[in-house]
This record gives structure tokens, sequence and C-alpha cells, in this order.
């Protein structure tokens, strides 16, 4: 069986009634790194707090090794629990061997010196952090990221089973960044410390996380492996933004990049009324549009795009409604129909400055189509038609019939939002003047 190492168990934290944490419910396990995200303001440090002992929860208990932590003293909490906390600053102008060194003060004893096996364990974890040729350096004259690493080597040289740590990596470049979370990895596997690890960059704790959980205004949103805890859906729940969810093909961990902030959906009806715009896509030609026209309000359709597509995936992270065909698959009559009739209920159909094969032909019927309808027809160019075309000169020939029926020319994205904008501000003075 595995020996459970930390249980919070039912945790709530009140200050003069205002809720800061609720109900708050997870395992650590030896050799386990748990990170914990949320926005500003989710409790994150007020959670490592109660785990520390520094703060006495309002409601339920934190077990350590199956023991409450209220019956450890302050001594044997540190012999259990290392903490980092978020800010290391210090005006005291020890050396760096000397802060390393106080981590050492639970291992000695009342009116006791130092032993040599505590001054070894100081050089063994300095070592470890690379800061050993910073030893005779006061910490008042070395950088952020090198004090950091010098408070991270005093948690390891406590020795506990245990190690919390809160924004370890804020304030800091990339490579410090990197170094800092690099030593922790290490320490986990090498030593295997388990670690609480609370960060705000959602991509950093993805990265050196094996389980998760998601705070939320003091409750716990999502738990469990980080797959599941940073999807789009959690993310945009939690954070109130668009963000894509990705594999990294070299770290293979998840990795999240914000796209947009969320328009309230209630102003966001009202916004777009009257403004239906149907996107032509596919091979990622949509996307940025999809962007771009969500944000401005307008409601956005589109047609028709292979499932894992990426127009079809941004999409899926805007909500946006369209019609979708199976993998490597032609469009079918059936979704021809369907993408027609998304046509049928937009004033603007905009064909973006996709790739033509004989799979997708009948994305530029149906742009033919909507000029026969009386629907506005707008062209992206940005690649010629001839660098596209796959199909030994069919998708040209539709192409140029376009342009001879009344579609609008564009070459660039830009040139689509001016003209967009500019469409629905003359659609607006015509509905006026009527």
């Amino acid at each position: 069986m595995v020996r459970l190492l930390l249980e919070v168990r039912n945790l709530s934290y009140f200050i003069e009634r205002k809720r800061i944490l609720e109900d708050i419910n997870f395992k650590l396990f030896p050799g386990e790194v748990l990170g914990i995200v949320g926005p500003n303001g989710a409790g994150k440090t007020t959670l490592l707090k109660l785990i520390s002992g520094i703060l006495q929860p309002s409601e339920g208990k934190v077990l350590v090794e199956g023991k409450s932590i209220k019956k450890f003293n302050r001594r044997e909490i540190s012999k259990k629990i290392a903490m980092v906390p978020q800010n290391t600053y210090t005006s005291f102008p020890f050396t760096a061997f000397d802060v390393v060194l106080m981590g050492r003060h639970p291992h000695v004893g009342r009116f006791k010196r130092e032993t040599e096996k505590d001054l070894n364990k100081v050089k063994e974890c300095m070592l470890l952090a690379g800061i050993w040729h910073l030893r005779d350096k006061k910490i008042t004259e070395i950088s952020g990221g090198e004090l950091q690493k010098v408070f991270i080597a005093q948690a390891i040289s406590q020795e506990t089973p245990i190690l919390l740590l809160d924004e370890p990596t804020s304030h800091l470049d990339i490579n410090s960044q990197l170094e800092i979370m690099e030593i922790v990895a290490e320490l986990n596997k090498k030593k295997r410390k388990s670690v609480v690890l609370v960060s705000h960059d959602l991509n950093l704790a993805a990265r050196y996380s094996g389980r998760m959980i998601l705070l939320k205004e003091g409750k716990v949103f999502a738990q469990g492996k980080v797959e599941e805890v940073l999807t789009s859906e959690n993310i945009k729940r939690v954070y109130h933004l668009n963000a894509l969810v990705r594999k990294h093909p070299v770290t293979g961990s998840i990795y999240t990049l914000p796209v947009s902030f969320r328009v309230n959906s209630k102003d966001k009806d009202e916004a777009r009324r009257k403004r239906k715009v149907h996107l032509i896509g596919g091979g990622g030609s949509a996307s940025r549009m999809i962007k771009e026209l969500c944000d401005g309000g307008y409601d956005v359709s589109l047609g028709v795009v292979n499932v894992f597509d990426a127009d079809f995936e941004t999409a899926k992270l805007f909500e946006v409604p369209c019609v979708v065909e199976a993998p490597f698959s032609p469009i079918t009559s059936e979704s021809y129909e369907k993408n027609i009739r998304f046509i049928r209920e937009s004033e603007l159909v905009i064909l973006c400055n996709v790739p033509f094969g004989e799979g997708n032909l009948l994305n530029l019927e149906a742009a033919l189509e909507a000029l026969g309808m009386g629907v506005e027809v707008l062209v992206q160019n940005k690649v010629p038609v001839e660098k596209r075309d796959y199909t030994g000169g069919k998708a040209k020939k539709i192409f140029e019939k376009l342009l001879d029926k009344g579609a609008h020319l564009v070459e660039d994205e830009r040139e689509v939002t001016r003209f967009v904008e500019e469409f629905f501000k003359s659609r607006v003075r015509q509905e006026v003047r009527r």
C-alpha cells in the first residue's frame, strides 16, 4: 500500500465571515509533484500557509503522515515541511552559506552548534542548487535568480519529505525560471521529495507537475491529471478567456496559449444582432478571421472543414457553429447543403485563402451560389489562386467566375477586417434611412 504523506480534508478558511477557502480536499503521495494553479485571489498562497501550519483552518484538517498538523510543534513541522515563500527578499547581509545553514535549525539541538554533518549537508544542497560558488557572497549582492536558488537550497537542507513552493519563478527571466524548475525536478527525481507547487504560470506548472489542482474563488474547480485539469473549457470558465491547449511536440507536456478574452454572452448576442458572417475556410486559413470576427462581436459560422483541421479546432474554441466532414474526406452533397443553409442566413460570406483540391471544390461552388442568392462575397487572395489550385485549373476558373459576378477582392486579413467594418456600417446607414 502506498504511504500517504499529506492529506487536506474538508479544509475551509474564513476571515471575519469572508470565505477565502472552502471545502478543499486532496492527497499527496511520496515522490509526487502537485501543481496548484488559479487566478489571483483564488486562495493559493493561503492554502500553502494552512498546509505549513502558519495559519490555522477555520474548518477541516491538515494531516501529515496521518497525524493532525495541530499536534506538531514548530520544530516538528519544520522537519516534515519546508516552504519557499513568494517573497524571499531580506535586507540582512548574511552570506549565502549562512542562509542555507539556517535550514538546519530543526536538526540542531537547543544550545548546540552545527555539526560537521550539518555543514556537509549545506554544501551538498548548494551544489545541487548550483550555487556553491556563491557561498561567501552576501545575499544583498546577488541576483534575483541566485537568491531564489539560495532559499530553495535552504529548504532542501531541512531534509523534509514535503516541499512547498509559492511562485518560485515569479519575477525571474526565462533562463532562471527553467534553472529553478530543473532543480526542483532533479530533487523530486533523485531524492523522491514530494512537492506542492503554486504557480501563476500554467505552462510551467503543467510541465513539472504530475497532478494538478485548479482553484476558483477559494474552491477546487478541477483536480486530476494535468490533461484533465488544463482544458480549454476549464480555462474559459475559470480565467474567462479562450485558450488553445496542446501537447508540446518536444517536451510532451501540456501547454496553453491564450487567444482572446471572452465576451459576455448576453452582450455578445446584442452586439451580434443582424451581423452574420459566414467563413469558407480550411487548412487553417480561417483561424485568424474567426478570432478577429468573434472578438469584434460578429455572429460567425464556418464551413466546410474537416474534423481536426486547424480551423475546426479554432471554431470549437470560439464556439462557432460549423459544417464538418470526416478527416481526409471530400465534401459530400449533404455537407454542401448545410453550408448553403449557413450562407443563406448570412449577410456576408468570406472566402479565405484556402488551398483547393478535388475534395473541397464544392466550397468554391458554395461561394458562387452565395452571389446567386444575393449574399455579398468577399474573397481573400493573399496567395494568388493559381498557387493554391491543385485541381488542374478548375479552382481558378470558378474563382474568376466569382470575380466576374461581383465578389470583392482583398489580400490580407487587415483589409478583410476593414471591409467587414465598412460593410456593416453601410448596412446600418441603409436601415436608418428606411
